[in-house]
């Protein structure tokens, strides 16, 4: 898997424990003493700096953090808070570990549900160990089940957030993604919509760091920049198509043991696909730890959950004029609406995104387009091997 997917699959990991409490003692237990743990050994990055025993590479990261931070606030209008002005060495490779569930026949993920902030599709641990050995009680009760390490996690602005060690490994456009992510969380969440909450940060994220590189780094760093997100956003059609090939198949009424293997042979063609994919990166192999380690439903929710709405966010942020607050005040708009509004606004959007994608592929190419199987048969098009889709 690409770095930035492998290590920040980032969110509102565990702040419902976190701030909310639960049901379990021992879910709340751990929840409570990670986040104190972190939030007592946090240090102002400027007196990291200044340390004489931090390290010359360290002392550059934090700074360059800092000016990261700055141009949060400044430049993409999100909170000036003294989030990300401080720093805790974490002493592992991840901050957290993510829960993900769906049933054996359903892409629907398993919803946890906290005061506060509401219902989220993946539920957040700072113990590694009781992660999986939550996941394994859902496995006995059949269960498909992820466990993912994060490497940063919002409290939404009820706590300032340090910068973490774990993110420390990361190149200047993801550790500048993060930062922007989070921050996305803090200016906009909507109760009860993590699909939702998780593409507009990533939207934000992207916004934020396509502006950063081409202010501050220049056209190169941008183009590589962009072949990367080129090939995310592959990698995230190709496992919406899975899903929504495998939603349909779960939505039949094929007899149990038929539906298991019809389930087996469409992740089969997801890694065909994805080896289609690579052969026409040139072999770049970023996917094949998350291919390795085992598909099922709730491995496939765990990207739908960050990607699939960004298109039709974008859409939005065209129509406000690019400009960021307009965007986010009409983002917090979309999130009044009841959940059956929002949920036909947002595929309007996605239905506007596909088309416009396809007409730019149509004016700079001249290729024929499907003009029929859906939104999921033109994104197929659209990301085949070779194909390149130029930017809007």
């Amino acid at each position: 898997m690409s770095l930035r997917l492998r290590a920040c699959i980032v969110g509102v990991a565990a702040i419902g424990a976190t701030i909310a409490g639960c049901s379990s003692l021992g879910y709340y237990a751990q929840a409570a003493r990670g986040q104190f743990q972190l939030l007592s050994h946090r240090e102002p990055i400027e007196e990291v700096i200044e340390k004489p025993d931090t390290s010359e590479a360290l002392k550059k990261t934090l700074g360059l953090v800092l000016e990261i931070r700055e141009y949060a606030s400044s430049q993409l209008a999100l909170p000036d808070n003294a989030s990300y002005r401080s720093y805790v060495d974490i002493k592992r490779p991840y901050v957290v570990w993510n829960l993900f569930a769906a049933p054996e026949f359903s892409i629907e993920p398993k919803r946890w549900c906290f005061p506060f902030v509401g219902c989220l599709s993946y539920k957040g641990y700072f113990d590694e160990a009781k992660a999986r050995a939550a996941g394994s009680r859902l496995a006995a009760d059949g269960y498909d089940v992820y466990v993912g390490g994060i490497a940063a996690y919002s409290t939404l602005g009820h706590f300032d957030d340090p910068f973490l060690s774990s993110m420390l490994r990361l190149d200047e456009a993801v550790t500048a993604g993060i930062v922007f992510h989070e921050l996305a969380h803090q200016r906009v969440y909507i109760r009860d919509d993590t699909e939702l909450n998780e593409a507009f940060a990533s939207l934000v994220e992207e916004e934020g760091v396509q502006r950063w590189l081409g202010e501050r780094r220049g056209p190169e760093a941008l183009a590589a920049w962009r072949v990367r997100r080129e090939r995310e956003q592959a990698f995230a059609t190709i496992v919406d198509e899975s899903r929504t090939r495998l939603g349909a198949l779960y939505a039949s009424a094929l007899p149990e043991e038929e539906m298991r293997s019809r389930k087996a042979t469409e992740l089969d063609a997801l890694r065909a696909r994805y080896a289609e994919l690579k052969a026409s990166w040139g072999g770049y192999a970023g996917y094949d730890a998350w291919f390795d380690s085992g598909l099922n439903n709730a491995r496939i929710a765990s990207v739908a959950t960050y990607q699939r709405l960004v298109p039709a966010l974008r859409v939005m942020l065209a129509d406000a004029g690019d400009d960021l607050p307009r965007f986010y005040a009409d983002v917090e708009a979309l999130g009044r609406l009841s959940a059956e509004e929002r949920g036909q606004r947002l595929e309007a959007l996605l239905v506007r995104a596909a088309s416009a994608s396809l007409r730019l592929i149509r004016r700079a190419t001249g290729d024929p387009v499907p003009s029929t199987g859906g939104r999921a048969a033109r994104a197929a098009w659209l990301h085949r091997p070779g194909c390149a889709a130029p930017r809007a």
